[in-house]
């Protein structure tokens, strides 16, 4: 008999574009549909990086150090270095996106059965990982009625078996734009010394936080070198979704000597997508002033507005570009349905995720979205608008 494996049985499909037939479907029709169920920004790249790609001058696409390109690792420990993390190129290892990097973490430090502490609402893709890993999420719930606080850090302790073998942070937080504090996380590395479980820090949005004092990384954490991953990518910092490079830095030898295998195991990440990345690394300051202020402009805007629409709340995040709203509606996932399915404003219509896949615990997140700021701000207006108008209409609206 043809069977699946419990695997693909259980590996839930992605919150953030399940519904893309919807959308383009809707498309079909003329409907113009203002996407903000996902982290693609709509910023270019740096010119560094597309100057990179159109410059390149090969004869053969050979394969790599499967590391990745040594002159890219040495760059990338230079980057580190000078925002205050202790990195040589031999604690790095290039991965094939940031997903990769978490996957290759849990892969690395994980036995089925395993248990791995995280923070819900927690970016999806960690329980499809983790899945493939036959790894359970324990999760610490946070609520938007406080702006997702990080609960105090005494919390994580109880949610520690003989099972944990880790706990794992984004920071900041997608899909929330929770911030960890350096007070907090130097509490955290108290736990993880503890217990002498690693912390994987998952800080591929490090360079959006609107905060007064600079990110703090897990890896500038004193006394727990050993036990930290961090998981990086180039996806957000750059607007190089379509990259597909990321990384993992770590001062453990010997996590690192078994994620080389693998690495190995497939072959080499993209050599070109390679080249691109080491040439952001010449991204000048004003790049990210720039993409910051734009940001935080438009996480404004889109807060005062959601805010502004009865019966629905979102907090002001800190960090990355989501934010997660409740909306007053029976079911998220069905009206985000309806709003590309059945309805439109002006020819206009809204796609948001679904807050429900971005939590662990049944029945959580059903009346709550998230939507990414990735839009210029008169779309966003639009977008927001249509979304007002949607839940003026929507037959299963509770308030």
């Amino acid at each position: 008999m043809l069977t699946l494996s419990q695997k693909a049985i259980e590996l839930p499909a992605s919150p953030i574009r399940k519904l893309v037939p919807y959308a383009d479907a809707a498309k079909k029709r003329g409907v113009k549909v203002f996407h903000l169920n996902i982290g693609q920004p709509d910023i270019d790249s740096p010119k560094c990086v597309m100057d990179a790609i159109h410059n390149v001058n090969l004869n053969n696409l050979a394969y790599t150090n499967s590391a990745g390109l040594e002159s890219y690792r040495k760059g990338l420990a230079n980057y580190y270095n000078k925002i205050g993390i202790d990195a040589d190129y031999s604690d790095i290892i290039v991965t094939t996106s940031g997903s990769e990097a978490v996957l290759f973490a849990l892969s690395v430090i994980c036995n089925p059965g395993d248990e791995v502490v995280v923070m819900e609402p927690f970016y999806t893709n960690y329980r499809a990982f983790a899945i493939q890993n036959g790894v359970t999420l324990v999760p610490i719930s946070t609520k938007i009625d406080d702006g997702f606080q990080v609960p105090p850090i005494e919390e994580f302790d109880k949610y520690i078996t003989p099972k944990t073998k880790a706990i794992l942070i984004c920071n900041p937080g997608n899909p929330t734009g929770t911030l960890y504090s350096q007070e907090g996380l130097e509490k955290l590395a108290q736990i993880v010394k503890k217990h002498d479980i690693y912390l994987l820090s998952d800080e591929v949005y490090r360079e959006f936080c609107y905060s007064d004092t600079p990110h703090f990384s897990a890896m500038q954490l004193k006394g727990i070198e050993q036990n930290v991953l961090l998981l990086d990518s180039v996806s957000k910092r750059y607007s190089m979704c379509g990259a597909r490079i990321g990384c993992v830095v770590s001062k453990n030898k010997e996590v690192m000597a078994a994620m080389m295998k693998f690495a190995q195991a497939r072959l080499c990440s993209p050599v070109v997508d390679q080249m691109a990345a080491e040439a952001a690394l010449d991204t000048p300051k004003e790049y990210f002033d720039a993409v910051k202020a734009e940001y935080i402009h438009r996480r404004d805007v889109m807060v005062e507005l959601l805010n502004n629409i009865p019966g629905v709340y979102t907090p002001t995040p800190m960090g990355a570009f989501y934010t997660i709203a409740k909306l007053p509606v029976d079911d998220a996932e069905k009206f985000a349905k309806w709003m590309l399915e059945e309805f439109n404003y002006n020819g206009e219509t809204t796609m948001v995720a679904p807050a429900a896949g971005f939590y662990a615990t049944p029945g959580t997140g059903t009346n709550e979205v998230r939507l990414a700021y990735v839009l210029k701000v008169e779309d966003i207006r639009h977008a927001i608008k249509c979304l007002e108008e949607g839940l003026k209409a929507y037959p299963g609206r509770t308030v």
